[in-house]
């Protein structure tokens, strides 16, 4: 495993990077010991950067992360959680959001206690976008100031903002006092827009974390969960696209994932998954060459939905 500078925080992060949000079912259902061994096997192999949310599951990801966390050296690992927004247990879309200063710091509390630590390397402002931006000045006034406090009284280490759109990241990277910065479906094999972002964040000294390479579940043969707003028409294209994989030999979850995480410019690349199995088989491939040739070929395919963007709120 390769390890890099995430910008000015000091800390060096693997190549790939485990997002806990399967933890909580988010995908699929999953069986907890499954999801604990998950995250053991990623740590074995190297990874050093756990990403979780109490958004993730309505609580449940970060409760497994937690018993999977219980007993390891707390130097082993670097982990972040978020702040702000809160999806109900019993379903995703059921969103709440609360930027304030005191549910920050109500939140981090409860996270703590859910994930056994009392320090977060990074905390970030969770899609600050949703609800049409209604509450994104909230969250880059009070939220980041709390934040900043946060990080002031040696609470956390670094202060970022996770979150998606292209333009609003533009308008943060060239405004914000902001450490790190999790982006999500920005580059994979259907959307490059991240490399847009990347040559200002590196000279603000902002580390840049590239989330989702299957596209929220696009790029897989399984195909994305109900929720994903892309159309029918939209998913018969991504469809098309695994479908092409697999009668080369491959599977496009290879593909995806070699090509989010091969870049160089890009620090690491964070999936997740509950399952050991793809845990192990996901960082192998991202130490394998890719078949460039089957790369453009799918790229071809997947032209009609090119740097596509949804609207996930």
């Amino acid at each position: 495993m390769k390890y890099f500078p995430l910008g000015r925080t000091g800390m060096r992060v693997s190549q790939i990077s485990f997002g806990a949000s399967s933890l909580g079912g988010v995908f699929r259902s999953v069986r907890e010991q499954d999801a604990i061994q998950a995250v053991h096997t990623a740590l074995d192999l190297g990874v050093n950067y756990i990403d979780v949310a109490p958004a993730y599951g309505g609580t449940k990801a970060e409760s497994v992360l937690g018993k999977a966390l219980k007993g390891i050296n707390r130097s082993d690992f670097y982990v972040s959680t978020k702040v702000g927004k809160y999806t109900a247990i019993d379903g995703y879309g059921k969103d709440t959001f609360d930027y304030s200063a005191d549910g920050i710091r109500r939140s981090l509390d409860q996270s703590s206690e859910r994930i056994g630590v009392d320090y977060f390397d990074v905390v970030y402002l969770h899609d600050i976008e949703y609800l049409d931006r209604r509450h994104t000045e909230w969250a880059l006034l009070e939220g980041l100031q709390t934040l900043h406090d946060l990080r002031a009284e040696g609470r956390i280490g670094a202060v970022g903002i996770g979150m998606y759109p292209p333009d609003l990241w533009q308008r943060v990277l060239e405004k914000c006092s902001i450490d790190v910065g999790l982006s999500h479906n920005l580059y994979t094999l259907q959307n490059n827009r991240l490399l847009d972002l990347l040559p200002l964040a590196k000279a603000r000294g902002i580390g840049m974390i590239n989330a989702s390479p299957f596209a929220s579940g696009l790029l897989t043969s399984r195909g994305a969960p109900v929720w994903h707003p892309a159309t029918p028409v939209q998913r018969a294209v991504f469809e098309k696209a695994a479908a092409f994989c697999r009668a080369c030999g491959s599977c496009i979850e290879k593909l995806a994932l070699q090509f989010s995480s091969q870049h160089p410019e890009i620090v690491t690349t964070m999936f997740s998954s509950a399952d050991p199995a793809s845990v192990k088989k996901n960082i192998a491939w991202s130490e394998e060459p890719m078949d460039v040739e089957l790369l453009l070929r799918v790229h071809q395919i997947l032209e009609p939905v090119a740097n596509q963007n949804w609207k996930y709120s």
